[in-house]
């Protein structure tokens, strides 16, 4: 299998019995994650610079860096074609840091 052959195999979609034309190739929904998690990470950072303007906390810039570091794996998790685990990691830790901001960060 040539070069050639392989990207074109990356592209194409997984085929299901009655799978929809719209559905996403692997490499446009690694992409897709790698891009929302690029955005969350430079979402969190103005976030944390301004709650670090307004009040310097250890908690703010524990709960923001970690956020943070969550976008990181999950990009590197995208990259590796874990989409569908990124997806849930950081769906559900940024939900977790607004969540843990609200409650605990007066």
């Amino acid at each position: 299998m040539s070069t050639s052959d392989q990207d074109q195999a990356v592209d194409t979609p997984i085929a299901a019995p009655d799978a929809d034309e719209s559905r996403l190739t692997p490499r446009q929904a690694r992409r897709l994650r790698i891009v929302l998690s690029s955005v969350g990470m430079a979402a969190m950072a103005v976030v944390l610079g301004l709650r670090i303007a307004s009040r310097s906390s250890v908690l703010v810039v524990g709960v923001y860096g970690l956020a943070l570091i969550l976008c990181g794996i999950v990009i590197e998790l995208s990259r590796n074609g874990r989409t569908r685990l990124g997806s849930w990691l950081l769906g559900i830790g940024l939900v977790a840091a607004i969540g843990s901001d609200w409650l605990l960060i007066p």
